[in-house]
C-alpha cells in the first residue's frame, strides 16, 4: 500500500487497521518493547492517553469515550474505541475541518493536526509493538521518507521536547524505515 499518497481519512484507516491487528496478534503483554521503559501494554496505552490531553490544549471540544482506564484490561476494545472516534472526526469534513489553535502549534484544520500527530503515531508506534510481539510489519517507505525529512527539519525541536529518544546510528544505505526509528531513538535491529 502506498501510504504516503492515502487521504488522511484513509491513512488513519489504514494504520489503525494495522495496529488492530497488532494488537489482536500480541500474546504477552508484558514483553518488552523498544522504548525500554514501556511494556507491549504501554505502547497500546500510550496511544490512547495523548490525544484527548492535546485536543483539550487546543481548544477543542470533542467527545472522546472514556477508555483512558479500560486500555490495560481490554487494549482491543480501548483501542477499538479511540480510533472509531478520531475516524469519525475525519470522515466529517465539517469536523475534519474545525479549527485547532495551541501556542506551540499555531492553527490549524483538525484533519491536519491528526494526521501529522496522532497517525503519524500510530505508524511509529507500530513498529514498536511489533517488535515487542514479535510479529511481521511492513511500514511504507515512501511515507517514511515524508516524516524523517518533516521531522530532521524540526530537529531541535523535537530533541527539546523530550518525547524522542537519543538518535541512534543506522548506515547511510539503510531501509528508510530504519533511518526513522533511528531518529525517533530506537535501535532499528531490536528484537525482544
Amino acid at each position: 500500500m502506498d501510504f504516503a499518497t492515502l487521504a488522511p481519512a484513509d491513512r488513519h484507516r489504514a494504520a489503525a487497521e494495522t495496529f488492530t491487528g497488532l494488537i489482536a496478534g500480541t500474546s504477552d503483554w508484558q514483553a518488552s518493547t523498544p522504548v525500554k521503559e514501556w511494556a507491549a501494554i504501554d505502547v497500546v496505552g500510550h496511544l490512547i492517553d495523548w490525544l484527548p490531553g492535546m485536543l483539550e490544549g487546543g481548544g477543542v471540544e470533542l467527545t472522546v469515550a472514556d477508555v483512558e482506564s479500560a486500555w490495560r484490561t481490554d487494549p482491543l476494545a480501548a483501542w477499538k474505541s479511540r480510533a472509531a472516534i478520531v475516524q469519525e472526526v475525519l470522515d466529517d469534513p465539517a469536523k475534519a475541518g474545525a479549527t485547532y489553535r495551541s501556542p506551540m502549534l499555531g492553527e490549524m484544520p483538525m484533519v491536519d493536526l491528526l494526521d501529522r500527530f496522532w497517525t503519524a503515531d500510530i505508524y511509529m508506534h507500530s513498529w514498536d509493538l511489533a517488535r515487542a510481539g514479535g510479529l511481521p510489519l511492513d511500514l511504507d517507505e515512501a511515507y517514511a521518507a515524508e516524516m524523517l525529512t518533516g521531522m530532521e527539519s524540526m530537529e531541535e525541536m523535537i530533541r527539546g521536547s523530550g518525547q524522542f529518544g537519543v538518535r541512534q546510528p543506522v548506515a547511510d544505505d539503510a531501509p528508510t524505515v530504519d533511518k526513522l526509528i533511528a531518529f525517533i531513538g530506537r535501535d532499528p535491529n531490536w528484537s525482544r
